[in-house]
């Protein structure tokens, strides 16, 4: 069954970041465009922020792409790192990810890679742990998590990512520099979530306007990076929210690139779900 699926819950769960911690803690707990740059000819625009703003609607055009992700969290002096490699199509707002857990304090990697399905308003994992059968996927309503999936799942959804700098609020052009070998457009700011909710594409509207509510700032600091087209290769994002008392840090980085490929995402037969108690 190719990806159709649409989100109707609201409101704040009180575990708001109850995935990410259950993802990461045990490891803790052991431990302690469209701009005036012509296509491959990046550089500054007349209008840094509108280059920025429009970063989504660059990516929707240009269909679907490959995705890598990196998300660091650090918190009480223990610094974790989850990665996740997979391609997204951002006209059906779907994509698919293998996150890669770290390894635990000993240095031996004792959890399997979590397949996680992108979609408008839930995300579904696979090998979630947490007593879930390993042929069971989970899905969670993103649009009733208090980060609407921007760090809840380990890697933030790259239209999100994107729909994020729609809430610029004051950007600056940076400078050229080569990523993978291609020149493109360094942007450094910083993005207003409400505002960003505000201006999201329908899909996103939801999971953005939770978001709005649940972090401890309005604003997220920021760096972007634009090929010659408009197009987003790089997007850093720096998050902080409040955790049992403590404040956490999270950094989030997606790359995009091989735009144009093939991207197929087929979600689990209702049967397949898992309906039982996750443990914490």
């Amino acid at each position: 069954m190719v990806v159709q699926l649409h989100g109707s819950a609201r409101g704040r769960g009180g575990g708001a970041f109850a995935v990410a911690a259950a993802l990461v803690g045990t490891l803790v707990g052991t431990a302690a465009v469209s701009g005036c740059a012509s296509p491959g000819e990046p550089g500054p625009t007349d209008d840094p922020t509108h280059a920025v703003r429009s970063a989504a609607d660059v990516l929707t055009k240009a269909g679907t792409s490959k995705a890598s992700t990196s998300m660091e969290m650090a918190s009480g002096g223990t610094r974790v790192t989850i990665r996740g490699e997979g391609g997204y199509d951002f006209r059906l707002r779907t994509g698919r990810l293998q996150v890669v857990l770290p390894k635990d304090p000993a240095g031996t990697s004792e959890h399997r890679p979590i397949t996680e399905l992108l979609t408008p308003g839930a995300l579904y994992m696979k090998n979630r742990g947490a007593g879930v059968p390993a042929d069971k996927w989970v899905r969670v309503d993103t649009t009733a998590l208090d980060d609407g999936n921007l760090v809840t799942g380990g890697a933030t959804d790259p239209a999100a990512a994107a729909e994020l700098l729609r809430g610029v609020r004051n950007v600056a052009y940076v400078g050229e520099v080569e990523l993978a070998g291609v020149k493109v457009s360094h942007y450094r700011g910083v993005a207003d979530i409400a505002h960003a909710a505000r201006a999201a594409s329908p899909q996103l509207r939801g999971p953005l306007t939770a978001a709005a509510k649940g972090f401890a700032k309005d604003t997220v600091p920021f760096d972007a990076y634009l090929d010659g087209e408009g197009r987003l290769r790089k997007v850093r994002h720096q998050f902080s929210f409040s955790n049992q008392g403590q404040t956490v840090a999270v950094a989030s980085t997606t790359l995009l690139y091989g735009f144009g490929v093939p991207v197929v995402v087929e979600l689990p037969d209702r049967r397949d779900i898992y309906a039982g108690r996750i443990k914490a």
